[in-house]
């Protein structure tokens, strides 16, 4: 047992899913009106798009995968992630309660149209429009690539950070496609991930190049 707890004592920080699931949770039951809309006029020119709704779930396979990779790989860089992604959302729920937010521009769905449009429908059951900014998809989604390409492990494995790379693009286009967020929230999450970005991983570790990239470069 002192084994196990020695060797995974770093799950303690996980624990910030205590503090933050029910102030999330007490947000979006209290914030149900005289909140400030967030929309700009690039908000009009983009189309639903109900297919978005596939990497928009598997942000939780995204940001859990590598937490889990992480956390039993690399304690180094998984204290890093989470202290980026946890201090992000409390920023963001910080925000929230300050400046309540949401949007007002969901499409009404037609639930039988195919398998997507009605998940999509039972998604904005579920999820409200409120408590938009910055966005958590965006922001957890560019945190997650940035563990990844400042891994040490997977420096080398070039298939997994395109992968990375596609799919968390792929999530930020989804918040705006799916019509969940503002453009401007996901502006908010990039602006908030490079300021966080200088703080959890500049001057850290930078992956070495391989011989033939430095004779590439040479």
């Amino acid at each position: 047992m002192n084994n196990i707890i020695k060797k995974y004592g770093h799950v303690w920080i996980l624990g910030y899913a205590f503090i933050y699931l029910p102030w999330f949770l007490y947000l979006e039951k209290t914030v149900t009106s005289n909140y400030h809309i967030m929309h700009i006029s690039l908000d009009d020119f983009i189309p639903f798009n109900e297919y978005f709704i596939i990497p928009y779930l598997l942000w939780f396979v995204y940001v859990a995968g590598a937490v889990g990779y992480f956390f039993f790989t690399d304690v180094k860089n998984y204290y890093r992630l989470c202290t980026m992604l946890f201090t992000g959302m409390t920023i963001s729920l910080m925000i929230c309660t300050v400046f309540p937010n949401g949007t007002d521009f969901r499409p009404v769905i037609d639930p039988g149209k195919n398998i997507f449009t009605k998940i999509v429908s039972m998604l904005y059951s579920a999820d409200t429009c409120t408590n938009v900014f910055p966005s958590i998809h965006v922001y957890n989604s560019i945190c997650v690539h940035l563990a990844v390409l400042r891994s040490e492990r997977l420096s080398r494995h070039r298939l997994i950070k395109a992968a990375s790379f596609v799919l968390m693009v792929s999530i930020c286009l989804a918040t705006v496609f799916l019509k969940q967020h503002s453009a401007f929230d996901g502006l908010g999450s990039m602006v908030m991930a490079y300021i966080m970005y200088q703080f959890v991983y500049a001057g850290s570790y930078e992956p070495k190049r391989n011989k033939v990239t430095e004779k590439a470069i040479s």
